[in-house]
């Protein structure tokens, strides 16, 4: 019996201000060499929102790059119940949680930044996505034409709902819709959901901000970004977001996991080449 070929994951994404924002707070990160790709969407007074989002991507992606192949001091606990991939991730974010937090003390323009953020990591031995947010950005699956949401909102709704599942819509509709319950930068430590799918040729993840999630529905963004090109893809999710009213800030990164055909990976783009829509790989905000 012959050896599965071997998998790799490619990724573009895009953001955008939207229809009523006068700044975008959100910024995402594809490093294509890590096979690594993140999504964070910022929170503060005086522009704090975008600072927190920035660091939180800029110090995932530099924790990553610095730590490439060698071995290395881990900044935090190396948790032996998880695989090297799942602690680094968790670490970059932990690390990322820390920076924003110790930023935010310096400067009283910064107090009480903080950030959204969902990362997700594909390691192709395994041949897992590893998946970790903080937040109310998320993370979906598509596979054989369906969607499915593979992260839960760290939100005032959402943990109402856990502990009452059964709460009459009336009351579900009296609570704030926008209150996230856990964000980087907040506290010194941060608790990190994470988690691991398999995958197989085809599968497609989207990482998006609520700017997305929040305008369209989950059947929209199964036909939008179901499609074969993912650059359109995102530019159609974008667009249809701003449809629907572009009330926030909308950022989405879409993974798709393909035959690994052994052409090189680049190298992340510098910064002065970064741009919104990143095709290549990059760190991307406007």
């Amino acid at each position: 019996m012959g050896s599965a070929s071997p998998l790799k994951a490619r990724g573009v994404g895009i953001t955008d201000v939207g229809l009523q924002r006068d700044h975008n707070e959100d910024t995402f990160a594809v490093l294509q060499e890590h096979e690594l790709f993140i999504v964070a969407d910022g929170m503060g007074g005086h522009r704090a929102g975008d600072v927190a989002s920035r660091l939180a991507s800029e110090s995932i992606s530099d924790f990553f790059q610095r730590t490439a192949g060698e071995e290395v001091t881990w900044p935090f606990h190396f948790d032996s119940g998880l695989s090297e991939s799942e602690n680094r991730l968790l670490t970059a974010i932990r690390l990322a949680n820390r920076q924003i937090y110790e930023h935010s003390l310096k400067s009283h323009d910064l107090r009480g930044m903080g950030t959204t953020v969902v990362g997700a990591l594909f390691n192709p031995e395994t041949r897992k996505m590893y998946v970790g947010h903080v937040g109310d950005s998320r993370a979906y699956m598509i596979r054989d034409g369906k969607i499915s949401q593979l992260t839960r909102d760290h939100s005032l709704v959402n943990d109402y709902l856990k502990v009452m599942p059964d709460m009459p819509e009336d009351q579900r509709s009296e609570l704030p819709k926008n209150v996230i319950t856990r964000a980087l930068g907040m506290q010194d430590s941060v608790e990190v959901d994470l988690l691991a799918h398999d995958t197989r040729v085809g599968d497609t993840f989207v990482l998006c901000s609520d700017g997305l999630s929040g305008m369209i529905s989950d059947a929209e963004i199964l036909q939008v970004a179901g499609q074969n090109d993912l650059t359109a893809a995102c530019r159609n999710l974008t667009a249809l977001a701003n449809e629907h009213g572009g009330e926030d800030n909308i950022t989405a990164v879409l993974v798709r996991i393909v035959e690994d055909d052994g052409t090189a990976r680049h190298a992340a783009e510098p910064e002065s080449q970064r741009a919104p829509l990143a095709t290549e790989p990059g760190l991307g905000s406007t």
